[in-house]
């Protein structure tokens, strides 16, 4: 039987708001495995706050870059081991003429074996970390290609998002940086429903049909509830169909669509983690 500590049961009430007892009782039932305690909740009805990742957080920056066209964007994440060094301007800089040369590839492959002050950008990165002594690495390399693109970065380097636009219409700039704000606040887990795998629906529709056992629900009546629900699932979870942070009566597609015969096309969203 594996062993529950108190700080494993602190760490998943911290990660999904449940109860301490609810906790402890999801981590038995799991063996552990955080990932299976926090399905075993949420299929008994907890309302689980469901964190992401971005509290196990490691350090460093996570930049977004445009090209003057507006018509390519990159994000990387420079990865260091402490917020000592990844809130040090020197290593702020170099995240940001990393970011500026990652525009010019397409791949991270490529990206680190581009020529940078003589070396390549792979070496560059041992270099410094024998400079710096902490371990630096490119933790995240994101691209995008669209008739408009626009980015964010979270307040200290956190999180960076791209969005790209069908169409680069007058204000253009303003709603792609509120879509890219928006990405970045709510991190949904694709652009709309299409681009969901068919293993998460397929979780997320047994989740919901246990949580409709518990209520007592006739197992004749599971399935058209369930299907409710995942259109829920696909209203909070993916951007297109979140409602917009700014005014939550819209959607962000409407919002889009205030400015003319324009949708959004893809967007990425890197963070330190």
């Amino acid at each position: 039987m594996v062993k529950i500590t108190a700080s494993d049961v602190k760490k998943l009430r911290e990660i999904t708001g449940a109860g301490m007892m609810d906790c402890k009782k999801a981590l038995v039932e799991a063996e552990g495995d955080f990932d299976k305690a926090i399905e075993i909740l949420r299929k008994k009805g907890q309302k689980v706050a469901a964190k992401r990742a971005d509290r196990e957080s490691t350090e460093g920056a996570a930049i977004a870059k445009v090209n003057k066209d507006h018509t390519v964007g990159v994000s990387i994440v420079l990865g260091c081991e402490t917020d000592f060094v990844g809130k040090n301007e020197s290593f702020v800089s170099l995240a940001n003429q990393l970011a500026e040369l990652a525009l010019n590839y397409a791949s991270k492959q490529d990206f680190l074996a581009a020529d940078f002050e003589g070396m390549t950008v792979a070496d560059k990165l041992v270099e410094q970390t024998g400079v710096i002594g902490e371990k630096l690495d490119i933790n995240a390399f994101e691209k995008i290609e669209a008739p408009y693109v626009g980015s964010y970065i979270h307040a200290g380097n956190k999180i960076a998002t791209l969005v790209g636009l069908s169409a680069a219409v007058e204000g253009a700039d303003v709603v792609a940086k509120d879509v890219a704000m928006q990405a970045a606040a709510m991190n949904p887990i694709a652009l709309n429903e299409d681009g969901v795998d068919a293993a998460t629906i397929e979780k997320e529709i047994e989740i919901a049909k246990e949580q409709l056992r518990s209520e007592g629900k006739p197992e004749a009546m599971l399935d058209n509830i369930a299907k409710g629900k995942i259109k829920r699932f696909f209203k909070d979870n993916t951007l297109v169909n979140q409602a917009f942070i700014k005014d939550s009566k819209i959607s962000v597609a409407d919002y889009v669509k205030s400015i003319g015969n324009v949708s959004v096309t893809d967007f990425k969203r890197v963070a330190l983690g």
